[in-house]
């Protein structure tokens, strides 16, 4: 196979990973409210993609036009091709919204209504709305040579209102600019009494359409757009001219939301001089338009769920559990240092990590705690148990990832927090994203000083944590708590990185490592021994470990893989991968956890990491890749991480050589296998 075509290109695999998500919310066997959160999904997932992805060929576009990416497409093939799906995608969404989501819901006494359907007591009741909760927010701004065009923030609901007649100054300009502040709700829910005890919703376009003329007395209304702009929403530090990094994120958060323009939505009724002309202001082709049979910000939709009250239409309430091991001990670390503690969140509660840190903060003989902060939410009792710790005395060290994309603000805001309770922080390399998750305690025992570690695959954070399926290991192995010690005086200190013992660490040795254990796999399969590599990843793309994967399947190793979004790999192409099987799921949960298994001859290497199959996570990240030695966390993470993944028929998709996706269905007679709901089963309470 030519080299141009032995990888996917990684914009179209993600857009496929949508399509599942997509099908998720098409997906009958799906409760309700669940499809449109899941449609919600999809739509915030696209304006992440338009934001980082689109933008950045967009970028590379301008600068090198003729620079060949991994795929063997220039930048402006990879946009069009992108574009042209992702047209489809939307398209296909708001069909199902307007000629599925909508009539369902409408059979189950949830309406959104339309202006024509309103009843004279609900025309009252937003009529007041308007006037009290809009009017005096919203701000109109005529086009004319002392009004420009205002500057839209990024995402942000917008009008563009056509208008005929004179003002009050004289002024008759064609065209008026109404932007809706963030502080407004999207969706305002009725009053039930003015719904027949039914759930109403309207949303804000509809109010703002129906009153607009307050906004312009003695004007008429020709035409009333929605429309709404995506902006390239890349952070740009130059290390060059850096004196605080902190001080030049927030410098750089303030422009964020005016970044170039990628994607243009407007609703379907915009006439085609409108979406010229906004195109034009934004500097857009034609292919950046999205004309939408619909709200433009399905995202907003997402609330929706969470204001009615129908358990019926929803996943039924999942409680996680304790290990036994934490149920029978009031303290943690006691816990720990009789045996290793393996979590599998969420159907494992992730409170025994709260717990850990909380319990190390109040402990007198707790010495210090180290942690890294890569997202941890904006109401974190990790955090608050750390700020507790330094008050109180104890050396607190925090490395907080101010480069976390879409979390920087947060952090910041945790950053200046816990300086100011007394805790070290630290940014982190330049240059190096820590995305590594690893606490540690260090505790005075007998006379000597005893190290505690949490490693997992997942943030700290609590919220995500009851949706994202993450490991957490808590262990008091006197190598691996060396390991993690050497690492934060890495991140923290200067010097040449030191030899670790167990755990293997990007930039440095987790690439070499995982290289040479599938070419160790290459040579048992030419000796006529079992070859077989496993992992679970939510991404696979870096060229020289999908050539070594494919040469290893020449070479006779069996391969599987559980890859969630992006992947770049060809299985099952005859002369190339034919050894070589993924799989995607998609389901309740969103499948996160790092996982990765080397027969190597029976020896059975097992590691959880931080860490996807990424250039970024190889070379350009600090990350941590643990090995599973335990014999009963050995078999758990072997069962509940990559076999059961493997022999699920129910959330499960096959992946095919071309990059399409086929969801695996349960034959008849076939035991049905649900990875996520065998879990709960298994754990949950």
């Amino acid at each position: 196979m030519p080299q141009s075509n032995r990888l996917l290109c990684r914009e179209l695999s993600l857009l496929a990973f949508n399509r599942r998500v997509l099908a998720q919310a098409e997906d009958k066997r799906v409760p309700l409210l669940e499809r449109l959160r899941f449609l919600c999904i999809v739509s915030s997932n696209l304006d992440e993609f338009f934001e980082v992805r689109m933008a950045y060929l967009k970028r590379e576009h301008n600068l090198r036009p003729q620079l060949i990416l991994d795929s063997g497409m220039t930048p402006a093939e990879t946009i069009l091709a992108a574009s042209a799906e992702a047209h489809t995608i939307i398209k296909e969404q708001y069909a199902l919204f307007n000629q599925e989501l909508l009539p369902a819901l409408a059979a189950e006494g949830i309406h959104f209504c339309r202006r024509r359907t309103w009843t004279p007591e609900q025309r009252t009741w937003l009529e007041r709305y308007f006037d009290d909760e809009l009017l005096p927010i919203l701000t109109p701004i005529g086009l004319d040579p002392s009004h420009p065009f205002p500057r839209p923030l990024n995402k942000s609901l917008n009008f563009a209102i056509e208008l005929e007649g004179t003002d009050a100054f004289g002024r008759a300009s064609g065209m008026a600019i109404v932007q809706a502040p963030r502080i407004l709700p999207r969706i305002i829910k009725l009053p039930q009494e003015l719904c027949d005890g039914q759930d109403c919703f309207v949303f804000l376009s509809s109010i703002v359409h129906e009153y607009a003329y307050k906004l312009f007395p003695g004007m008429q209304i020709k035409g009333y757009y929605q429309f709404r702009v995506t902006r390239d929403s890349d952070l740009s530090v130059d290390e060059s001219d850096l004196k605080n990094l902190r001080t030049a994120i927030q410098s750089e958060l303030r422009d964020r939301d005016y970044g170039d323009g990628v994607r243009l939505e407007v609703s379907e009724n915009c006439p085609v001089h409108i979406t010229a002309y906004l195109l034009s202001h934004f500097k857009l082709d034609p292919s950046a338009l999205y004309q939408v049979d619909g709200p433009v910000n399905l995202v907003r939709l997402m609330t929706v769920p969470d204001m009615v009250e129908r358990a019926d239409l929803k996943f039924p309430p999942k409680t996680a559990s304790i290990p036994k091991q934490l149920r029978k001990s009031l303290s943690v670390l006691d816990a720990i240092r009789e045996q290793d503690i393996l979590l599998h969140h969420p159907y494992q509660s992730f409170q025994p990590v709260v717990d850990f840190i909380r319990e190390a903060a109040h402990d007198p003989d707790v010495v210090a705690i180290k942690m890294t902060i890569y997202r941890t939410g904006s109401n974190s009792e990790l955090a608050a148990s750390l700020m507790a710790a330094a008050l109180a005395g104890k050396q607190v060290t925090v490395v907080v990832e101010l480069m976390a994309r879409f979390d920087e603000a947060n952090n910041v805001n945790w950053a200046q927090q816990l300086e100011n309770a007394g805790a070290h922080v630290v940014y982190g390399i330049f240059g190096y994203k820590v995305h590594a998750k690893m606490a540690l305690v260090v505790r005075r025992e007998n006379g000597r000083l005893k190290r505690y570690t949490h490693l997992g695959t997942g943030n700290y954070h609590q919220s995500t944590s009851r949706i994202y399926t993450d490991f957490g290991l808590l262990t008091a192995d006197e190598a691996i708590t060396a390991d993690v010690n050497t690492l934060f005086m890495e991140i923290t200190g200067l010097g040449q990185p030191k030899r670790l013992q167990k755990v293997y660490q990007s930039p440095f040795t987790l690439y070499p490592m995982l290289i040479a254990g599938i070419r160790r796999e290459i040579e048992h399969a030419k000796a006529g021994k079992k070859a077989l590599i496993r992992a679970k990843l939510n991404s696979l793309i870096e060229p020289t470990i999908i050539e070594a994967l494919y040469e290893a399947s020449a070479a006779g190793v069996e391969i599987d893989l559980i890859v969630r979004g992006m992947c770049a790999l060809r299985p099952q192409v005859e002369g190339l991968s034919e050894n070589i099987r993924v799989r995607s799921i998609i389901g309740r949960q969103l499948e996160h956890a790092r996982v990765y298994y080397f027969h190597n001859d029976g020896e059975e290497n097992l590691y959880i990491s931080s860490a996807d199959w990424m250039g970024r996570n190889f070379f350009r990240r600090i990350e941590t890749c643990t090995p599973i030695e335990n014999e009963e966390a050995k078999i758990r993470v072997l069962r509940e991480g990559l076999i059961m993944a493997l022999e699920d028929n129910q959330k499960a998709w096959e992946m095919h050589g071309d990059g399409s996706y086929t969801r695996i269905e349960c034959g008849e007679g076939v035991i049905p296998v649900d990875l996520q709901e065998d879990l709960w089963e298994k754990y949950g309470q």
